[in-house]
């Protein structure tokens, strides 16, 4: 499943595996000029190589190693010949695509590997000059892009346009939030969050301090539970609520509780 839509000049190309008619779980690409910005996963990758048949695309870009975000690589390279690029960390991942647990094997599918180069520190195209920002916090090696004239931050899997309440294992709030703060502090004024999930938030100062402001809050009271003898699933009771699906639908990878630990740990 497929969807466009355009954006002050940026193409948003929504895609997600389709079940029953219902998507799964929604990514998005972005196409500036001759620039592809990720390329979806690999149950959608004909799809896109379809859409992108009568386009120039010159290069694409990877914020980072996840399969929802390589996944049309492969064919990009094999059929169009593009220059991919990635942050330095990424680019075994990209080469050499790791197994997948089986849950996300059926959700985006396993990408061929293909041959990636490092990033420089900025990209232009014929309209734009994009800025790459190194901002782990949802993984090592993620990157987001500023196109600071426009006030377009590319933030990948950083902000996603909500809450989360798990964490899974690769991901560290303690760089998370440094890496939003860094980007705010790249802005005088309000700017626009172009995230990979569905989500376009013209406010995204106000979503990303909205964001850094709720998770200090939690950190300070996990901490203060923590300290008055509470563990760890009491903690995410008194959080959350309840433990979230997606324990059961990861076996564990993502969880509530593993975001506690990560606020207990935090330098946030």
């Amino acid at each position: 499943m497929i969807e466009i839509s355009e954006f002050d000049g940026v193409t948003q190309i929504r895609m997600s595996r389709e079940v029953k008619g219902e998507p799964l779980f929604w990514v998005s690409a972005y196409l500036v000029d001759d620039l592809l910005i990720d390329s979806g996963c690999m149950h959608t990758s004909v799809e896109l190589m379809d859409f992108l048949d009568s386009r120039q695309i010159s290069r694409v870009v990877n914020m980072h190693y996840h399969e929802d975000h390589i996944g049309a690589n492969g064919l990009l390279q094999e059929r169009r010949n593009v220059e991919i690029l990635a942050h330095e960390w990424s680019l075994d991942f990209i080469g050499n695509p790791p197994g997948l647990p089986r849950y996300r094997e059926q959700a985006w599918g396993k990408p061929l590997g293909s041959s990636a180069g490092r990033c420089p520190d900025f990209l232009e195209t014929e309209n734009y000059k994009l800025e790459v920002v190194d901002t782990p916090g949802h993984c090592p090696g993620h990157i987001s892009l500023v196109e600071r004239t426009r006030g377009w931050v590319f933030s990948g899997d950083l902000f996603i346009g909500r809450e989360l309440w798990v964490a899974g294992p690769e991901t560290d709030v303690t760089d998370m939030i440094r890496s939003m703060k860094n980007l705010m502090s790249m802005h005088s004024g309000e700017f626009t969050l172009l995230t990979s999930l569905r989500t376009i938030r013209r406010d995204g100062r106000k979503a990303l301090s909205g964001f850094v402001s709720r998770y200090q809050e939690l950190a300070q009271l996990a901490k203060s539970l923590a300290s008055s003898g509470m563990d760890t699933k009491s903690i995410v009771n008194r959080l959350f609520g309840q433990e979230s699906v997606f324990d059961a639908m990861t076996a564990g990878q993502y969880s509530s509780a593993n975001l506690v630990k990560l606020l207990l740990e935090a330098e946030i």
